[in-house]
């Protein structure tokens, strides 16, 4: 397999870079006005949620390489897009991730115990606090875009004052339901958002090999809704964005569809190595160096006077307590019984699924697992 760099700069063929919103610059310099929209303590929030995504994701590569959790997908690089988007909704929207945005979810209130439970492989770990609409995450690429219009839908019907927003990755694109899911919530208008995070790759596969068109944004004229371009590694335009789609499905103006540009560091999951299909050196230079969503705030507080070192230091212990806190809560959680995974399948139970249960149960007893 080819090795490529830059799928994203890659795709521009004409060398002009199509329209993107940004807000901060890579430097930390201001260049639209945020006045009376983020203030020091929601900065302050923006930075330490990240802070705890990335802290959360390199202590749970860890623990799979340690056999403690189950195959993983790591996401950082991403915290900017899944920390700014779920900070702008509301705690009674609706939010559909996928198998990566558990970033999204721990912020918009997912507890850290039951993260860990899912990639644990357990049942209870999909299982969302009460007063939270967090839906399980994901795996089947884009299905969750066409429930997420449902929902919008139902609450638009019911009168509600919420939206749904789908994560989902360039990949997802070239799906048949995200097709689906644009045009159905552009014709009735539903209150979602469908927030793409293009991290340049759909496992192994770069962006200019899916897709002819250089943006997923443009592709909104399509269905007459509204397409956005933003820096996904600038958590202050992400925030923006996702406040003002929320604003104008919350008034009747329908769907937004978001294209946020950002990049995973690491692997597709921690079955993957990504040195076979890209060019790790200049991710290396090219985004960590000069693009890392964490750093690029760093500088900006740290010239307004917002933060120091001394503040770091004690954050990360902080959070490192109280990751580890929940991972020893997950550690000692009641075993799943796998039987279970026949209970979720049909409404009613079919002969051949009652049939299977019976084998595999007998299968338990003999090993003595039941």
């Amino acid at each position: 397999m080819e090795k490529t760099g830059n799928p994203i700069m890659k795709a521009h063929s004409s060398g002009v870079e199509p329209e993107m919103f940004r807000v901060l610059t890579p430097d930390g310099e201001i260049i639209e006005a945020i006045d009376g929209k983020i203030d020091k303590s929601l900065m302050l929030k923006m930075y330490e949620s990240m802070l705890l995504l990335r802290t959360f994701d390199r202590k749970s590569i860890n623990l799979q390489r340690q056999g403690r959790i189950g195959t993983y997908a790591p996401f950082e690089g991403q915290e900017a897009s899944q920390a700014g988007s779920a900070l702008a909704l509301s705690a009674g929207d609706w939010m559909f991730p996928t198998y990566r945005d558990h970033g999204a979810a721990i912020i918009h209130g997912q507890e850290l115990y039951r993260v860990f439970l899912y990639w644990m492989a357990h049942f209870d770990g999909s299982i969302c606090p009460e007063g939270k609409r967090i839906l399980p995450p994901s795996v089947p690429i884009a299905t969750q875009m066409v429930h997420a219009v449902g929902t919008a839908w139902a609450s638009k019907l019911k009168g509600e004052k919420n939206v749904s927003i789908a994560y989902f990755g360039d990949g997802a694109s070239s799906e048949g339901d995200f097709h689906e899911a644009l045009n159905f919530a552009g014709v009735y208008k539903t209150p979602t958002i469908f927030f793409c995070q293009n991290n340049g790759y759909a496992i192994s596969v770069p962006f200019e090999k899916q897709s002819a068109s250089k943006t997923i944004s443009q592709r909104a004229a399509a269905y007459d809704i509204h397409g956005v371009r933003v820096d996904g590694n600038d958590i202050f335009a992400v925030w923006m964005t996702v406040k003002e789609a929320v604003e104008r499905a919350l008034k009747g103006e329908g769907p937004t569809l978001i294209e946020a540009i950002t990049f995973r560091y690491g692997a597709h999951t921690t079955a993957d190595n990504p040195n076979i299909y890209r060019d790790q050196e200049e991710i290396s230079t090219f985004w960590r160096e000069n693009r890392d969503p964490i750093t690029r705030l760093r500088k900006y507080l740290n010239k307004e006077g917002h933060w120091n070192e001394e503040q770091e230091e004690l954050v990360l212990k902080q959070f490192n307590e109280l990751i580890d806190a929940h991972l020893k809560k997950a550690e000692a959680y009641p075993k799943s019984d796998p039987l279970e995974m026949f209970n979720h399948v049909y409404a009613e139970e079919s002969w051949h699924l009652k049939e299977q249960k019976q084998e595999l149960n007998q299968i338990l007893r003999k090993g003595g697992k039941k």
